[in-house]
């Protein structure tokens, strides 16, 4: 892929990253490249030929060339992604307080993301979801981008809210308020103080 590269492109390698999977781009060339996290095992025990199966062929030559080119840098992985911050962020941004606060209580605990996902689709405002994780990933990426000078375009502009979809300007901050799930009072000096 030449540069500029095309931020979508980023946005969706990026989308597709988790623990057994790494992407990489090249920065002169803007070319994306990604293949399973352990690809290295299999190609350096003797020789790597008996472990590189009929599909993998050319994984193993991609992963040579990125790790055979320093302009081959790493994607944002998860950990510069953190997707429940981004979860979060969006309960935060919905308008309706009932809906902000089932959401924010699905996010608390083991299995958050699947109660998450589930509520979002059971409430119908999955697409809502989608697109602001999307623009979100979007951010991620351009200032990725940004920070290592790699050119690229987003030809799909920002993707606009349907009306009435509930959500708040970007401008706007939620309205501060006492948790449910706190577990402290806030001291007056700001300083957490036991439940009294």
């Amino acid at each position: 892929m030449p540069l500029p590269v095309q931020l979508q492109a980023v946005v969706d390698e990026m989308d597709t990253l988790d623990d057994d999977w790494a992407a990489y781009i090249n920065r002169k060339t803007g070319e994306l490249i990604s293949f399973p996290g352990g690809m290295e095992g299999c190609l350096e025990d003797d020789g790597g030929a008996h472990a590189v199966q009929d599909w993998q062929p050319e994984m193993a030559e991609d992963y040579r060339r990125v790790t055979g080119d320093q302009n081959f840098i790493a994607l944002p992985g998860k950990f510069e992604i953190h997707e429940y911050a981004i979860m979060e962020r969006f309960c935060l941004s919905l308008d309706s307080e009932p809906t902000r606060d089932r959401l924010l209580d699905a996010i608390r605990g083991r299995g958050a993301f699947r109660r998450f996902k589930d509520l979002v689709h059971g409430l119908g405002i999955h697409e809502d979801w989608y697109r602001y994780r999307n623009d979100a990933l979007k951010k991620i990426a351009a200032d990725f981008l940004d920070a290592e000078a790699i050119s690229y375009v987003d030809d799909a502009g920002p993707a606009a809210p349907p009306a009435g979809a509930g959500r708040r300007s970007p401008r706007s901050r939620p309205p501060l308020r006492a948790s449910p799930h706190a577990n402290y009072r806030q001291h007056p000096m700001g300083a957490p103080a036991r439940p009294g």
